[in-house]
């Protein structure tokens, strides 16, 4: 199957945590603590799986280990 996305995705083995949700316009959800699997990475976009019903369109900060380097992002949903 022929990849169509504009960045390249790797397969990667994550856990997060997400504890807050929050929109543009400052609507905020607190202790989710909704646990996600990366299942890939790319420089546009995350993969992930999560048991937790997660909101479209809102978004939460997210550090990413990368062995001696820290990605720090905010992921939109």
């Amino acid at each position: 199957m022929e990849e169509r996305r504009r960045a390249k995705r790797l397969p990667t083995a994550l856990s997060l945590e997400i504890l807050n949700l929050y929109k543009q316009d400052n609507v905020l959800v607190d202790h989710l603590n909704a646990p996600i699997e990366v299942i890939n990475i790319s420089k546009t976009g995350i993969g992930f799986r999560s048991k937790s019903v997660l909101p479209i369109d809102y978004y939460f900060n997210a550090n990413i280990n990368l062995g001696k380097d820290t990605l720090h992002s905010v992921v939109k949903i």
